[in-house]
């Protein structure tokens, strides 16, 4: 018997794959009516949370935060069953995964932070990433049914904060992409640039491909070299700036990184690869 809390898009969509693959799910979520919206699936709804949870030997999370999280199995806590295993698919501070994993296993719970890169056609269709970090005896044992609900299950060791940490580092990456994106198309209506034309653009040219490439590049340590001058970045987005200003757009990051660009010329780095703004962010 599984128990599912936190009914919203992943989670609803976790859910119908489990029981696509034939286990028994109860579900609860804070607004009743998208966890009684399940049983048409072939789930049972709970009002209750601790209802939810009675008699399941695996406790699912899909919620808000760390807060969420804790208020949420506070109130859960009462129907556990004993040895159930609580497996937390929310992105979380990587502080309070540590801070749940120690806590739970003095209350005689084994807590596992589970976070993923995976949106809601990914849970449903069981394909994508699952982060896991901690206890590695816990994660062996629950790797073979984590992998049911994902394509890839990536164990980053027994540090029970790592996944949060790693959940954290993606989702920052994805959220600087698609800010750069939307000063990107902000520049295009600027400039006149149909979208018809952005994508016959991109359709040729994917610049998604030199991700690992580059991230070499930066974190290499030698800067000397370069394939594109920091002087010569810093022109180019000079012109950025100077056409959206031209005609009133707004751009939300490019300020920012011109000020970096600046900094770093100042220091004297004008003539080597502009990816040296890097290097003072580099992990040892």
């Amino acid at each position: 018997m599984v128990a599912f809390l936190g009914m919203g898009l992943l989670g609803s969509n976790f859910v119908r794959a489990m029981i696509s693959k034939g286990k028994q799910v109860q579900v609860w979520n804070r607004t009743a009516s998208r966890a009684k919206a399940m049983e048409a699936d072939g789930a049972k709804a709970f009002e209750n949370v601790a209802d939810a949870v009675k008699g399941a030997d695996r406790i699912h999370l899909t919620l808000k935060d760390d807060a969420s999280v804790d208020e949420v199995l506070a109130a859960a806590s009462a129907g556990l069953k004993p040895g159930a295993i609580i497996i937390d698919h929310t992105t979380t501070s990587a502080e309070g995964a540590v801070q749940r994993t120690r806590a739970w296993k003095e209350r005689g719970f084994m807590y596992q932070h589970a976070p993923v890169f995976m949106g809601p056609q990914n849970a449903l269709e069981s394909t994508g990433n699952m982060l896991v970090s901690g206890d590695q005896e816990l994660i062996a044992q629950l790797e073979p049914e984590l992998s049911q609900l994902t394509g890839k299950v990536l164990n980053f060791g027994p540090d029970p904060g790592k996944a949060a940490g790693i959940k954290l580092m993606g989702n920052l990456f994805l959220v600087t992409f698609t800010a750069g994106l939307s000063d990107m198309l902000s520049l295009a209506k600027t400039l006149n640039i149909q979208l018809d034309e952005v994508f016959s653009l991109f359709n040729e040219w994917n610049p998604g491909a030199m991700t690992t490439g580059r991230l070499k590049r930066m974190t290499a340590g030698t800067y000397d070299q370069p394939s594109w001058e920091l002087n010569m970045a810093r022109k180019d987005t000079q012109l950025f700036l100077n056409a959206a200003a031209q005609n009133g757009a707004r751009l939300a990051v490019i300020p920012a990184i011109a000020e970096e660009m600046d900094r770093w010329i100042a220091k004297g780095h004008g003539s080597e690869d502009w990816t040296i703004i890097a290097k003072d962010n580099i992990p040892s």
